[in-house]
């Protein structure tokens, strides 16, 4: 992807604004996401959310009389790129505030960045308990997505109570965001009586996982705890085919944000994952929200059309929850709007009722009762039950 194309989309951007909006100083906000590479559905399924979130707000008038136009950066899920990105976004931009993309490792280098810039950084899929767990004070990282101490949670439950595990094993990225996740299933296993096979890594380039995955067969896993993005967790079922152990799959949702159910083949069906959200809940909100998709992207007939529904519906949220801190800071300087992301009121969103979405001491606005189990069917993302 050619460098020079986020920044011809938001010429186009702005230059699409209604003349009335168009007549006031946009504000802009920053996207640091994979544009490119294998998790690139991440990235347009985030950028959707937010576009569509972005275009009813600025047909409302905008945020402080002004309209906000989005500008993107591609990070190809490399963190120095990522932070070379966002640097661009705030130094050059003036971004208000700026999302951040499917990669804990990406999100992670970008932490420091923002709480040294002073600039808002709002985390829409990267689930990393660090990412906003990270100890500064004041905090310029939020986060509408999962946390994987909370996810890992979830997992197990449901490996216990759906898949009737006693003893899984885990696989995990060899990467921030698989530590992130060990240290959490571990944690998780002890609170609820598990005991677990052991755990595995593995290599993004690895091209086979047959090895590791052997050696949790030979300790008595009776499922399969998966952390990793889509190429590498599709290469671990490939092997297990390979193997002939039909074994549960419970996975983290790093695989729906690229090309799993291609890569991995039939059995990508059989893998069950957790989400934030299905745009086959029957809602009002979700209604409106899928009728905007539907209108703005001709591909989408349905729910079942709305690639990894999690990042747009994570980014539709926190782009109204930024544009309701802004409006409640009456500033885009980045402290007045770290203190109102702070200090929102209740807001009813697409996820869920915010009452309200952060706190001084908890920048998460999601919790484990909002997470839902889902599989592919037909290369589509539907509820598992």
């Amino acid at each position: 992807m050619s460098r020079f194309l986020p920044r011809l989309a938001a010429v186009a951007a702005l230059l699409a604004l209604p003349a009335a909006a168009g007549a006031a100083e946009p504000i802009p906000v920053g996207l640091v996401a994979a544009l490119s590479g294998q998790s690139a559905v991440s990235g347009e399924a985030i950028t959707r959310g937010l576009t569509i979130a972005i275009d009813e707000i600025n047909a409302a008038g905008g945020v402080l009389g002004r309209p906000l136009v989005l500008i993107r950066r591609d990070d190809e899920s490399n963190p120095g790129k990522g932070v070379a990105a966002a640097r661009e976004l705030i130094y050059r931009d003036h971004v208000a505030a700026f999302f951040g993309g499917i990669d804990t490792p990406v999100s992670i280098a970008l932490v420091p960045l923002a709480n040294k810039e002073k600039t808002p950084f709002l985390g829409v899929w990267a689930a990393g308990t660090g990412i906003t767990r990270n100890g500064a004070s004041p905090n310029f990282v939020f986060r509408v997505s999962a946390v994987d101490a909370l996810v890992d949670e979830r997992l197990l439950r449901y490996a216990a109570t759906v898949a009737k595990a006693q003893h899984p094993g885990l696989m995990l990225i060899n990467n921030p965001w698989g530590e992130s996740n060990h240290k959490g299933l571990d944690a998780a296993a002890k609170a609820a009586g598990m005991s677990l096979a052991g755990a595995e890594s593995f290599e993004v380039g690895d091209a086979d996982m047959i090895p590791q995955l052997t050696r949790l067969k030979g300790a008595g896993a009776d499922a399969i705890i998966l952390v990793g993005n889509a190429a590498p967790a599709a290469v671990v079922i490939r092997s297990l085919d390979r193997m002939g152990w039909s074994v549960p799959v419970i996975s983290h949702w790093g695989i729906s944000g690229g090309r799993f159910p291609e890569l991995a083949g039939p059995s990508a069906e059989k893998v069950a994952f957790v989400q934030t959200y299905s745009f086959f809940k029957s809602a009002p909100k979700s209604e409106q929200v899928l009728a905007a998709l539907e209108k703005t992207y001709p591909t989408i007939k349905g729910p079942e059309d709305v690639i990894a529904p999690v990042g747009t519906a994570n980014a539709y949220d926190a782009m109204h929850l930024l544009a309701l801190a802004i409006a409640k800071a009456g500033s885009t300087d980045g402290p007045a709007i770290q203190a109102a992301l702070e200090a929102l009121p209740p807001y009813d969103g697409l996820i869920k009722r915010y009452a309200p979405a952060f706190t001084a001491t908890n920048h998460d606005a999601l919790g484990a009762d909002d997470y839902i189990m889902v599989h592919f069917a037909g290369g589509r993302i539907v509820p598992v039950e």
